[in-house]
């Protein structure tokens, strides 16, 4: 199956199993989806993930989603920059999420990081998606 925006389908799906309070969910697999879920598991808005092949043979990676006393760690999970509109923001203009309480997920030339670590390294990107 041909997706136009891989990654705002996978954010949708993760938003979508939080709100059915599932366990974990699936979603196809590719290196990119891998790095920014690398970032939001290092960020603790999942517990984990990880390769697995669905009954077809086809690639998939199985999120485990997080919650805190039944309710979903993640409360908000937003794509910035879509296929039909693309953002990218220097590191000086990149604006916090949420007052700091939030992430923004950037693909930057050193691989997929989060805002903070994109400062610490003094990087902009493409800003991906905003999590609080």
């Amino acid at each position: 199956m041909s997706f136009s925006d891989p990654i705002g389908d996978m954010l949708t799906r993760i938003r979508n199993g939080q709100m059915a309070r599932k366990d974990s969910i699936r979603t196809p697999a590719s290196k990119f989806r891998a790095s920014v879920l690398e970032v939001l598991k290092r960020e603790g808005y999942i517990r984990d993930f990880h390769d697995d092949v669905n009954e077809r043979g086809h690639p998939e990676i199985v999120i485990e989603l997080k919650y805190y006393e039944g309710t979903p760690v993640i409360s908000t999970i937003k794509r910035v920059s879509k296929p039909g509109r693309r953002v990218y923001s220097k590191i000086a203009d990149l604006g916090k999420v949420a007052n700091g309480l939030g992430i923004s997920v950037l693909s930057t030339p050193r691989g997929v990081l989060s805002d903070a670590e994109a400062r610490e390294q003094k990087v902009g990107g493409e800003v991906l998606c905003e999590v609080f």
